[in-house]
């Protein structure tokens, strides 16, 4: 024993070798409450009875987004500025993944307390049973809630296995942010891609529509998990390595061919592009956004957004900046096209979520300007843009689901003529909203170009600059064309209702407007916590 003990002490002496450091459990505790969360989630689904699920899910729920809030809060006062790495350096917790982290977790509880409303949706917005086929006596009784009047009612109550898988997305966002080596950000895909591809076909109403959006978004997800996934490998072969540092060194110096370099760099970018909804990759965008139940679009159109720009943030920064000659007019490219598909297509759509969905492939291609200028004050303004555009789309898409007629949410543009004179609040709060998303001034949208505009004026980006305002301005005009129809236009007699919100919806509507507004109007204290640090790890 004594000479297998010595064996073990001389290796780990070695010259050459590597000692694992401990693991940091208060730089990733949010990350862990979160997941952990998850597992219990799981557990109350296979043990509880399904009368005490929802209030148990929704519970715990919201006690692991407080929960992981406060962790990252007391992490984040004694938190090093350069960072630090942790689980075998596959994490990298630093300024930048702090600060994603937290807008994550705040817009997640947005995207929850939507999830968890009963009184919008009778019974909830998520469908009974996810094996009901739609047209069936089941189906037309689950979109009814628990019938009154059957012993077994209690099982067209909503699914709430959505609340584990909402966690889960959360968790896998989480690392995929802020991982420091393309198969930990590969694993991290899989987990936030896979829950979200369940959810979206899980609403109530319009089933099959529903099913459509996520049979398409799981098909077109399968071959951007391949596109990442091959450019992993060819990246590997070049460098031999899937760390962004040892891919950043070999790129920067190497014998080797570029071939290998090149080609997995752009199935790489093109696996992330696609998470991001950039134009031209956004063909899942407008029918899972139209097709997934409102609460689900929101946290897709919020978290999954911070997630893969957060990704590309980092893989831009820390793994191909030494590159950047190479792939950065490809991106210009890229970025011109997403802006120019989001403003000209929002222009044709004549369903709500649908037009929201064209515009944040627009906003997709304004954030790509700040993420491929490379500069501290490139990250920060691409974090506070990613924070501003999070809370203004969370209220955008509650509002949405207020708006219903007998079939669920009146989303055709034509139904909400006259909104105005039904309900002068909601109608304010949603002008407010889209004119925030067009970047009026006095709200964060504003703020949020600006910043972005000014970092890549300031890095010598003024043509794309002036395409990003042509194309915010031709976007503006669906979003003005939507305030007219509300306050101009005369409501039709049998036009749908605005369902008076319970006490989830409205404080998620109510979060993301208060935030909208003070970010626009008081932004410093967001933009000091997103100029704090960059990525300092490599």
């Amino acid at each position: 024993m004594s000479a297998l003990a010595s064996a073990l002490t001389l290796a780990q002496d070695a010259p050459g070798k590597e000692t694992l450091a401990p693991i940091n459990y208060p730089a990733i505790l949010p990350m862990l409450i979160i997941l952990g969360a998850a597992c219990v989630g799981v557990l109350i689904e296979a043990f509880l009875p399904r009368h005490q699920r929802w209030s148990a899910q929704v519970f715990l729920t919201l006690l692991a987004l407080v929960g992981a809030g406060l962790a990252l809060t007391v992490y984040v006062t004694d938190a090093p500025a350069q960072g630090v790495l942790t689980l075998a350096s596959t994490i990298a917790v630093d300024r930048p993944a702090l600060f994603l982290w937290g807008t994550l977790l705040a817009l997640a509880l947005g995207a929850v307390l939507m999830i968890a409303d009963r009184s919008v949706e009778p019974g909830g917005a998520f469908v009974a049973q996810a094996a009901i086929r739609p047209g069936t006596v089941q189906d037309r009784e689950q979109r009814l809630g628990a019938h009154p009047n059957r012993r077994d009612g209690a099982r067209f109550q909503m699914q709430t296995e959505v609340f584990p898988l909402t966690l889960f997305a959360l968790g896998g966002m989480m690392v995929f942010c802020s991982a420091n080596d393309l198969l930990t950000m590969f694993v991290a895909l899989e987990v936030l891609s896979l829950p979200l591809y369940l959810m979206c076909g899980l609403a109530r109403r319009r089933r099959l529509l529903s099913q459509e959006a996520a049979v398409k978004y799981f098909l077109l997800g399968a071959f951007a998990s391949a596109f990442f996934l091959y450019g992993l490998a060819l990246l590997y072969g070049y460098a031999g390595s899937v760390r962004l540092a040892d891919i950043a060194d070999a790129a920067a110096g190497s014998d080797r061919s570029d071939t290998l370099l090149f080609a997995g760099m752009a199935l790489l970018i093109v696996g992330l592009l696609f998470k991001g909804s950039v134009g031209p990759f956004h063909a899942w965008t407008p029918d899972v956004y139209q097709g997934a139940p409102t609460p689900i679009t929101a946290f897709m159109a919020a978290c999954t957004k911070v997630a893969a720009f957060g990704g590309i943030l980092r893989v831009l920064s820390v793994g191909l900046e030494s590159t950047s000659w190479e792939w950065r007019g490809v991106l210009w490219g890229v970025a011109i096209v997403s802006m120019v598909i989001g403003a000209v297509l929002g222009l044709t759509q004549t369903d709500i979520k649908r037009m929201i969905a064209y515009s944040s492939v627009a906003h997709a291609g304004f954030l790509l300007i700040g993420a491929i200028v490379l500069t501290p004050q490139g990250v920060s303004s691409t974090l506070f843009y990613l924070l501003a555009y999070g809370f203004t789309t969370v209220a955008t898409f509650g509002v949405i689901s207020l708006v219903r007629d007998a079939d669920g949410e009146a989303s055709h543009l034509s139904q909400w003529a006259g909104l105005a004179k039904r309900s002068p609040l909601v109608a304010g709060v949603f002008t407010f909203l889209l004119l925030a998303l067009a970047g009026i001034p006095l709200t964060s949208g504003f703020i949020g170009k600006f910043v972005v505009f000014s970092a890549a004026l300031s890095d010598g980006m003024a043509p794309l600059v002036v395409v990003a305002l042509v194309a915010s301005a031709v976007a503006a005009f669906f979003y003005l064309r939507v305030i007219v129809l509300m306050y101009f236009s005369e409501p039709a007699p049998d036009g749908p209702t605005v369902t008076v919100p319970g006490a989830f919806t409205t404080a998620a509507i109510t979060l993301g407007v208060v935030v909208t507004l003070l970010l626009g109007l008081i932004p410093a204290f967001a933009l000091d916590w997103a100029n704090a640090g960059n990525f300092a790890l490599r």
